[in-house]
């Protein structure tokens, strides 16, 4: 969430902003609903005040006709400052939904477009493979296997469902415990994060109100997350930090939900797009400066790269365009891996920054060396996601006699060198 003073004294910048992101908000709407509102919060401040000085009087009073008037006056304070109170509530509920739906203001870097079709490649690592042999997709591959069964998968849990198993069960076991040895060297603290969050995390993090149709909601008006961001941030809500502990840098593993509700005939077949899910998440808390914002993204986004180059699969790196941004985020790249079966790159992990923007709604703060009380700056990046992870691995690794070639950072986990 954005300040409002920052609003209010940079609208055309935010106004960019808006534009470049392809958000639908009435900026000025915004601007004279906050002006009603501090209209308001002065009357109300003005009639508390005056009703807090006139209770005062009241037990001083020695004269009982005086006493009465003051206590009539009383009255009508507290009905004045009901219908005030009342005015105010009303215009707070709509200012708070207009100020949810400001973006926050993306990097100068960030290009133009409206979907990621037009993202910006920036890197592309390894060779597309090319096989001697006709290959064939993780589906196939993966069910001869015995390694996936997306017919009962179906059947106990509904569309996009599957079981893994055997070595499919094993694999994503290993790569999980990889993952956690490979990122774990770089500083992080491991965690095991819940799935079920509050209601206002995801409003923290950004992921409602717009996310809403993808998000399962529970009978108790919680959330299943998509991401081990959202329980993560909510860490240390409501809390001030001291500078001398940034940065703060998390390791997260838990399990993911998504109802893939905008996907809808989308990615129908295989492992590419389903509704549960693991994921290991890197998050950082730091101290409130752009350059500090841009050196962790950097940081956190090759940590990825490593790792996939560590596996031995081909991806590219491209920077999001304003219209493949998300509400809170000034920048983002997506690292995606290239997929044999479908010659193309798919995404495997995001990495972004949001200045303060998610902080000021978790109200994370920090004491600064002078004392003084700031909001701290957070980012994030996907490490790894399973079963995602194992089409790429998977289709880039057959062999022509059916069998899988398991990468060699990956024996000392999965216990063999090959799937047959």
């Amino acid at each position: 969430m954005l300040d409002i003073k920052f609003i209010r004294e940079n609208k055309d910048i935010v106004e960019l902003a808006i534009k470049k992101k392809k958000v639908k908000l009435d900026l000025n709407a915004l601007i004279l609903t906050d002006d009603e509102r501090l209209v308001l919060l002065a009357e109300v401040e003005r009639l508390r005040s005056k009703q807090n000085l006139v209770s005062d009087r009241i037990p001083t009073m020695a004269d009982e006709a005086e006493k009465a008037e003051l206590i009539r006056q009383m009255q009508i304070l507290k009905e004045d400052l009901k219908k005030e109170e009342d005015k105010l509530k009303v215009v707070m509920d709509t200012w708070r939904s207009l100020m949810l739906q400001v973006p926050n203001v993306p990097d100068i870097s960030v290009p133009d477009g409206d979907s990621d079709a037009e993202n910006v490649e920036v890197k592309v690592w390894g060779e597309k493979t090319n096989f001697e042999f006709k290959p064939k997709d993780h589906v196939e591959i993966m069910t001869k296997l015995d390694m996936v069964d997306f017919e009962r998968g179906t059947k106990v849990h509904g569309f996009r469902g599957y079981f893994l198993k055997n070595d499919g069960a094993i694999l994503s076991m290993a790569i999980w415990r990889y993952a956690m040895d490979f990122f774990g060297k770089k500083g992080f603290t491991p965690m095991i994060a819940p799935a079920i969050a509050r209601k206002e995390h995801f409003f923290g993090t950004g992921h409602l109100p717009n996310d809403a149709e993808d998000l399962y909601e529970t009978q108790d008006d919680d959330y299943l997350s998509g991401t081990a961001e959202v329980p993560v941030m909510g860490y240390y809500s409501n809390e001030v930090l001291d500078k001398k502990e940034f940065p703060k840098k998390f390791l997260a593993f838990s399990p993911c939900y998504r109802r893939e509700a905008g996907s809808h005939g989308k990615d129908t077949r295989g492992l590419i797009r389903v509704h549960e899910f693991y994921k290991v998440e890197q998050v950082i808390l730091c101290e409130a400066s752009h350059e500090e914002s841009v050196k962790f993204h950097e940081w956190l986004n090759r940590n990825t790269e490593e790792f996939i180059e560590s596996l031995g699969i081909p991806y590219h790196t491209v920077m999001n365009c304003g219209g493949d941004l998300g509400l809170g985020q000034v920048k983002k790249y997506d690292i995606e891996l290239w997929v044999p079966g479908e010659q193309k790159y798919r995404e495997i992990s995001s990495a972004s920054y949001f200045h303060d923007f998610q902080t000021r709604r978790f109200n994370i703060r920090y004491k600064d060396e002078e004392g003084k009380i700031r909001f701290a700056h957070s980012l994030n990046c996907t490490a790894i996601p399973t079963p995602r992870i194992l089409v790429s691995l998977i289709e880039n690794f057959q062999q022509a006699d059916g069998t899988v070639k398991i990468p060699e950072v990956l024996v000392p986990y999965f216990g063999k060198n090959i799937i047959s």
